[in-house]
């Protein structure tokens, strides 16, 4: 044990044991499958002449590699667009991938393409309802373009909410190879995120132009790379590191720098040197356990993570056969402080994170606290340990030193002996309307308690119509019912979050309650998410009506209807009015996932196992 890794916090230990146990029969047959998917030599020496000759013959300089060499072949598997600024950056990849596997005795061929959906353009559309399965489509995308048996590694090449998930969940269900994630990076500064919500305010309150706004958007979104703001797409990328598939610190390297490209490259020839073929085999079947599950939600944790990631990693770990529920989330985070202020929880963004010392001096204080797992195996063929460096070029090259002795910024970064919170900000919610999740590290402590009188509403849309109209002008809890991943695909409520503030701006004690998702831009408003079941499976969101008085109790954990006991449980179900539109924006392709799709609890997983 280093002193990097002093004994392992009480807490973190009985929930590590406690998940271990409960997926112990799943955990044992994934193994098994990935064991049995293992071969001897190369994947593709498997394959009879006429599907090897169709494997390679249009792969020019290195046909007579996969023809004769015993070389590893690794995958390419890639979001990329050029419409979304988060994938865009993608397109230089698979050439400098190929060009840098070649220095090492390996191949690499462009394996397949998954689509890369952004939340950020479909937000308050009919297309949000296809955001969250489109996670499946994803995983099931990942395991055709590995299906054909060529491949002894592979690269995922993905960023944002559902896509690093659905790589993710399709290369566990390829364990027996070695996986490693290689990122894009957020875009440099623009528009401070102060600004952009000062603007976004205004907006709903009818004092500034649609002109204003797109011109303040424009200014925040404005160039290749990720969203910089501290949602799901920067949460999947804190992830993969605390998680051991990237790269020490590759995570927040903004795109087309000569870093980001050394890195590119490193991971390549990584993925390439620990495959079966070589002297460090590392699966990432094996890599990905009990263990660096935790790890992941220890840092989700830390960092005031998106709340998308209580149905995420759900799903993820029980492709691995890990089996995960809200009460661990929780449990976590009474223990692990709040260590990072990213907005919206705060107003810095990514790039700051990263210039205050960022993910390699945020894993460094949470292994000397014990609050993770640094016995986990990596990408890296060491430990966590690895994860405390942080990336430079030296005059040789790619380098890595140790992560900065003190925070650039207390004001974005701290170290545990002074959090922002004691707590990781994320609790889950209990009562007759249910079980939800919400995340409070942004929310006031004033704000925390709610009861007031329900307003029900079955969309986004009548909500904001009601806010135009003057009539939320009070203490109020908004419900939006029917928006849970049977109803229709759970989407995302963003709209909701500007409008909400500024009630809560005015005075007022304003909640949202709902079987939908508010996204990793939850923020000052306290909002009661994911609520399960859902109002279309017979949920208690159904029961409500207008008037009801109801109380969130971010601090004792409650989500209740004041209501008499015996009057609740006598009252009939509200239909679920969003039923019946299951068509348009390709809604109609996706009644199967809808039929099918389990509780947001379990992971909202539709077509997966």
């Amino acid at each position: 044990m280093t002193d990097l890794a002093p004994a392992l916090h009480p807490r973190i230990r009985e929930v590590t044991e406690r998940i271990r146990a409960r997926s112990s029969d799943s955990r044992s047959d994934y193994l098994q499958r990935m064991a049995a998917a293992r071969s001897e030599g190369p994947q593709r020496g498997v394959h009879g002449c006429t599907n090897l000759a169709h494997g390679f013959a249009a792969a020019g300089v290195d046909q007579q590699a996969l023809k004769r060499k015993p070389w590893p072949n690794v995958a390419i598997v890639s979001a990329y667009n050029d419409m979304l600024s988060a994938h865009q950056p993608f397109e230089r990849y698979p050439a400098l991938i190929k060009a840098a596997v070649r220095e090492v005795g390996a191949v690499a061929q462009f394996a397949g393409g998954v689509p890369a959906m952004c939340d950020g353009i479909t937000q308050g559309t009919e297309a949000m309802e296809l955001s969250l399965f489109s996670r499946d489509v994803i995983a099931m995308s990942t395991g055709i373009a590995l299906s054909h048996g060529m491949f002894d590694a592979a690269l995922c090449l993905g960023v944002c909410d559902k896509i690093v998930p659905g790589l993710f969940i399709g290369a566990l269900a390829f364990g027996h190879l070695p996986v490693v994630f290689v990122p894009a990076g957020p875009m440099t500064t623009g528009l401070p995120n102060s600004e952009k919500s000062r603007i976004r305010n205004l907006y709903a309150e009818g004092k500034a132009t649609r002109e204003q706004l797109l011109e303040a958007e424009s200014a925040s979104y404005h160039e290749a790379g990720t969203c910089t703001f501290y949602g799901t797409a920067n949460s999947n990328q804190m992830l993969m590191e605390v998680m051991g598939l990237h790269l020490p610190g590759a995570a927040f390297i903004n795109p087309g720098t000569p870093l980001r490209d050394a890195l590119t490259r490193a991971a390549a020839q990584q993925a390439a040197r620990i495959t079966a073929l070589g002297e460090q085999y590392l699966p990432m079947a094996e890599l990905i356990d009990e263990r660096a599950i935790v790890n992941g939600i220890v840092g989700l944790l830390a960092t005031g993570g998106s709340t998308n990631h209580t149905l995420h990693l759900v799903a993820m770990a029980h492709a691995a056969g890990v089996q995960i529920n809200w009460d661990d989330f929780s449990e976590l985070s009474d223990v692990v402080p709040l260590l990072a202020r990213i907005y919206p929880n705060g107003t810095a963004d990514v790039n700051q994170f990263h210039a205050a010392g960022g993910m390699a001096f945020l894993t460094r204080e949470l292994l000397q606290a014990g609050l993770l797992h640094g016995d986990i195996a990596t990408v890296t063929g060491r430990g966590l340990t690895a994860y405390t460096q942080e990336p430079w070029l030296s005059p040789e090259g790619l380098a890595w030193r140790p992560a900065q002795a003190v925070s650039g910024d207390l004001d974005i970064l701290r170290p545990v002996s002074t959090p922002f919170s004691a707590d990781g900000g994320l609790k889950l919610l209990q009562g007759n309307l249910g079980r939800a999740v919400i995340k409070v590290s942004a929310v006031k402590p004033e704000h925390r308690v709610v009861e007031a009188p329900a307003l029900v509403f079955d969309d986004q849309a009548q909500v904001l119509a009601a806010f135009k109209q003057g009539l939320l002008e009070r203490d109020v809890v908004v419900v939006v019912r029917s928006q849970g991943p049977r109803a229709n695909g759970m989407p995302e409520l963003h709209k909701l979050t500007p409008a909400l503030s500024v009630l809560q701006s005015r005075g007022h004690h304003v909640a949202l309650v709902t079987d939908g998702r508010m996204s990793g831009a939850s923020g000052t408003v306290p909002a009661a998410i994911h609520v399960s079941p859902e109002s279309l499976a017979g949920g208690p969101l159904a029961r409500v009506r207008d008037g009801d008085v109801l109380r969130l109790d971010a601090t004792r954990g409650l989500l209740q209807a004041l209501v008499n006991e015996a009057d609740w449980a006598a009252r009939e179900l509200a239909p679920a009015v969003t039923l019946g539109k299951q068509h348009g924006s390709g809604r109609e392709l996706f009644g199967l996932f809808r039929q099918n799709v389990t509780d947001a609890e379990s992971g909202a997983r539709s077509c997966l196992p």
